[in-house]
């Protein structure tokens, strides 16, 4: 795994063969497309990402592709649109832009829907036009 330190800041393209951690500066772009991503929480980074996982603990300014997993932690910051199979926001966590999950991510999902309710078994609609009951 590299770092990139707090006191470092790049600007341009950085592109690697392994995970990446980033607690400096970064403007540009960053391809890391088999590895994996942090943004450390003191991290400032404007670019646009690709990387098979995300995950943002301080402040990414720009789009995010990621054939896995993104991640935006407690006290992150993030203005850009995601692309993801799939997307985990803690609370605190500020998100300003478009989520597109691939077509994996919403079969999963349905997948995850259908054994929580059975055919047959769905919850009652509540008052109000909630979908799922408290049974």
């Amino acid at each position: 795994m590299a770092v990139i330190g707090k006191s470092v800041q790049i600007r341009g393209e950085v592109k690697g063969n392994e995970d990446l951690v980033v607690e400096g500066l970064i403007e540009g772009t960053i391809t890391l497309s088999e590895h994996k991503l942090t943004v450390g929480a003191n991290a400032r980074v404007t670019a646009n990402v690709t990387a098979r996982d995300v995950v943002v603990q301080g402040l990414l300014q720009g789009d995010i592709h990621a054939a896995g997993r993104v991640e935006l932690r407690s006290g992150s910051q993030v203005n850009g649109d995601i692309r993801a199979a799939r997307l985990s926001v803690e609370d605190n966590a500020i998100f300003s832009g478009k989520v597109e999950l691939d077509g994996t991510a919403g079969a999963e999902r349905g997948k995850a829907v259908a054994a929580a309710h059975p055919a047959g078994s769905a919850a009652p609609a509540q008052p109000g036009g909630a979908l799922f009951g408290t049974n």
